[in-house]
């Protein structure tokens, strides 16, 4: 048995703090993720090679799956990568906090998935991402067994970019359609939501159980500027949602109810990961019997301990396990 069963890309990440100047000289979209190929992220790599680097296994659901099992759950995770460094960084990583991969998710060819993480002063992070092999996910490549076996079926949104991937997804939702696994979705990116809108809603099917999104990509979805409105619209997909709002804190909608959870004081200084850490956090609340409104502020918790540092995870399995004693419930 697991408790979540997570499905999404598996990229490595390079962070690299620049100058807004940077952004402009490339025609780089600030604060947002854009997919970019090969020959775009070695120009930009190779503009960056003089600055300090910092490498990690990333990607949206991985992040959150990672949080998941460090704070004490069992988790598995379904992924593609290459045999490349890459690729075996990130299978290495994952696995030393306990999550399982099956290990045909490594293939010998292509490249791994990689994302070039621009931060700039104000802890702002820009997203530049490779996706390699990653987009060629397929459900050749994913054991529904351990799907079966899950309480919840945690998917990132940025999925929907991939035709191979979206058809996962679908499966995986059929999949389950007869059991009670919960299906839990991320919004992942405005740019998710605007570019890609079709495939996201066919990946949603007729509804999700929890849906995890931010302030601007609930406002993308409703097409408002009204969060109110955008309130209305995700309560028409999932009973359960989660928005969150930046230092102000989260909402947390529970069957048409609003709850308002407060944030936590927190000295920004990158913003890599804070979703998925929330996403993650929320989940393990959950799946300990918390309400959506307490699950929302212990997510709130994590979520500022991942702002006040830089990177998108925590450095060790045992810093989450201190993070969840140090919770002022």
């Amino acid at each position: 048995m697991y408790d979540v069963f997570g499905l999404g890309n598996a990229i490595v990440d390079t962070e690299i703090r620049i100058d807004d100047s940077f952004l402009t000289q490339y025609g780089i979209n600030k604060g947002h993720m854009t997919l970019i190929d090969t020959d775009r992220m070695t120009s930009l790599l190779e503009a960056l090679k003089d600055q300090p680097k910092e490498r990690a296994s990333g990607g949206s659901a991985a992040n959150s799956i990672y949080a998941i099992q460090a704070l004490g759950f069992k988790t598995a995770y379904g992924c593609k990568v290459a045999d490349d460094e890459n690729g075996r960084f990130f299978l290495e990583h994952m696995r030393q906090a306990g999550t399982e991969i099956d290990t045909s998710a490594l293939t010998t060819s292509g490249r791994s998935g990689q994302s070039l993480i621009l931060i700039t002063a104000d802890a702002e992070r820009t997203m530049n991402t490779d996706l390699g092999i990653s987009a060629k996910l397929s459900v050749a490549d994913l054991d529904l067994a351990c799907l079966q076996d899950a309480q919840y079926f945690y998917v990132e949104g940025y999925l929907c970019s991939s035709e191979d991937s979206s058809k996962a997804v679908a499966t995986c939702r059929e999949a389950s359609a007869d059991t009670e696994v919960a299906f839990a979705l991320s919004l992942s990116d405005p740019s998710m939501v605007e570019a890609f809108r079709a495939p996201l809603t066919t990946m949603m099917g007729n509804g999700v159980d929890v849906i995890f999104c931010n302030e601007e990509e609930a406002l993308a979805w409703a097409k408002t500027d009204r969060l109110d409105l955008a309130f209305k619209e995700l309560k028409d997909i999932s009973p359960e949602i989660y928005i969150t709002l930046g230092a102000q804190g989260s909402v947390a909608i529970d069957r048409g109810h609003v709850h308002q959870a407060p944030g936590f004081p927190a000295s920004a200084l990158d913003t890599t990961g804070a979703g998925d850490m929330y996403a993650g956090a929320c989940l393990a609340a959950r799946l300990e019997g918390a309400e959506p409104r307490e699950a929302a502020r212990f997510a709130n918790y994590c979520a500022a301990a991942i702002v006040a540092m830089y990177g998108a995870r925590l450095g060790t399995p045992s810093e989450y396990q201190a993070l969840r004693k140090a919770y002022p419930s």
